[in-house]
């Protein structure tokens, strides 16, 4: 018996209610089908077929990171529910080996899926005309090889683990994000990710801390017609200029395009603590300590934290809630 057809039946609502599934609604508003799409989840001409199809196990994946369960052996044990795996639209419970798989294979897209649900919150206007950028460390669990040891200048201590830039705008909706193997994005990292947040929208700000006075990251986002906000950083040069934001500094290069105040960079300016608190929404929904073995997987987990945050906000958003929560309202 198909889920589709025990949908069907009248006692199930019944059922549903009893045992309160409470990430249902996460699978309302959006669908997930584009996710067979990809070739690499396309059965494989010699050998064993998919015994389950990836838009479900990404709906098993996400309820679990709802529910801050990781993991392929915890996930595969949530889902020997009965009712959860009726609700994510499984025919019968996975197997760890299928779970497994589909991590795998997902690492190769994740990114693209990402996206694909950033491009659903742009739709339905949750991004605003701010963006900011940043890092963050991912701490790793010890049995993870493929993580390091780095120095957090900020915290002034030494983790364990990964790191993460995003871009992020609205609610406290990421919009792009580049897993790194240390928390310090470089010059490559933070074009590629701002490149990636102006494919979803243009906007009119773009905030980073003292680690984006970059040139061309400022020249870019001119060219672009978006305002870079970035502190200046003296340390750079032996002849610093008497200015507080690079961009009074590159402004003389678009003297026909920008025309821009201090008191306004200053006001600005201060919206740029947004992406920590996106930070602190992400790791609401699975961006927290990596429990994923290895570097594919721990990848694997941080973008999938990050698509649930977006899943989440536009699930609020559609049901009438405030997008900013991390939680749905019950």
């Amino acid at each position: 018996m198909s889920s589709a057809t025990l949908q069907d039946e009248p006692w199930i609502d019944e059922f549903f209610n009893l045992v309160a599934v409470e990430t249902l609604p996460l699978f309302e508003y959006l669908s997930f089908d584009f996710l067979s799409e990809y070739d690499v989840f396309a059965p494989a001409h010699r050998g064993r077929t998919r015994d389950h199809h990836p838009p479900e196990l990404f709906r098993g994946f996400l309820h679990c990171f709802y529910r801050g369960i990781y993991g392929p052996r915890p996930v595969t044990r949530e889902l020997q529910n009965t009712a959860v795996w009726l609700s994510c639209g499984f025919d019968r419970s996975p197997s760890r080996d299928a779970a497994d798989r589909f991590l795998t294979d997902l690492g190769l897209v994740v990114d693209d899926v990402f996206s694909r649900l950033v491009e659903q919150a742009a739709a339905r206007g949750l991004l605003d005309s701010t963006f900011r950028i940043d890092s963050t460390d991912l701490e790793a669990l010890a049995w993870n090889g493929d993580a390091s040891w780095n120095y957090d200048l900020t915290a002034e201590e030494y983790y364990y683990g990964f790191g993460l830039t995003i871009a992020s705008a609205g609610s406290n909706i990421p919009t792009a994000a580049e897993f790194t193997q240390a928390k310090q994005a470089s010059k490559e990292t933070a074009m590629r990710v701002t490149c990636d947040a102006l494919a979803i929208k243009c906007p009119i700000w773009m905030l980073g801390d003292s680690a984006y006075d970059i040139l061309d990251w400022h020249d870019f986002l001119l060219e672009a017609g978006v305002v870079p906000i970035a502190p200046y950083n003296a340390r750079n040069t032996t002849d610093p200029l008497d200015i507080e934001y690079r961009i009074e500094d590159r402004i003389n290069e678009f003297p026909e395009d920008v025309t821009l105040k201090r008191l306004i960079l200053n006001e600005t300016y201060k919206r740029r603590t947004q992406v920590e608190r996106t930070f602190g929404a992400c790791l609401d929904c699975g961006l927290g300590t990596l429990r994923a073995r290895g570097r594919v997987h721990a990848r694997v987990q941080a973008y999938l934290g990050l698509c649930l945050r977006v899943i989440v906000a536009i699930t609020n958003y559609e049901q009438g809630e405030n997008p900013g929560r991390t939680k749905l309202v019950a």
